[in-house]
């Protein structure tokens, strides 16, 4: 009879265990997906991914095949006067600029044809940007130049048709 009486409330206990426990869990899933909407919507408002975040730049350049690109060569070299480092020496940068264009973009019908006479409004840019340099500085931080160039012209057309921007060759002397 003991036996009987303990197998009993042991049952009458496993099952006061089981729903205590599907209790538990209905209640952790439900705040679960409480922080799994607030996560999303602060990384929604931070305009973050969960994958590996990508840069506007990276996406650009990941989305432009090279039949949809389209380069112009600026065709002078520039002469830049650098400012001055450590050395107190004068230095200057003789730079040839290359510019990827997406042929898709709407930016590209509006400015391609004309680009030739904004030439020198480019340039005025690429040499504010380089001329804010040491020798050394532009001798370390190419591609930190080349985005930042980027960023100004494509501020100045307000466009992003232009997607990225290479030196063909830069010299420091």
């Amino acid at each position: 009879m003991k036996k009987n009486l303990l197998t009993i409330l042991i049952l009458a206990l496993l099952i006061v265990n089981l729903i205590l426990t599907g209790i538990i869990m209905l209640s952790t899933i439900s705040a679960n997906k409480k922080t799994v909407a607030l996560v999303n919507s602060i990384a929604t408002v931070l305009n973050l991914e969960a994958g590996p975040a990508a840069t506007d730049e990276q996406a650009a350049e990941e989305t432009v095949s090279m039949a949809d690109t389209e380069m112009y060569d600026i065709a002078d070299s520039m002469t830049i006067a650098l400012k001055k480092g450590a050395d107190g020496v004068d230095h200057y940068a003789l730079v040839e600029v290359s510019l990827s264009m997406n042929t898709k973009d709407k930016g590209y019908k509006d400015y391609a044809a004309t680009l030739a006479t904004k030439e020198s409004l480019i340039k005025s840019e690429i040499i504010d940007v380089i001329g804010g340099y040491t020798k050394e500085e532009v001798l370390a931080n190419k591609s930190g130049i080349e985005k930042e160039i980027l960023d100004r012209i494509q501020q100045m057309f307000d466009s992003q048709f232009i997607y990225d921007i290479a030196f063909r060759s830069i010299n420091c002397q």
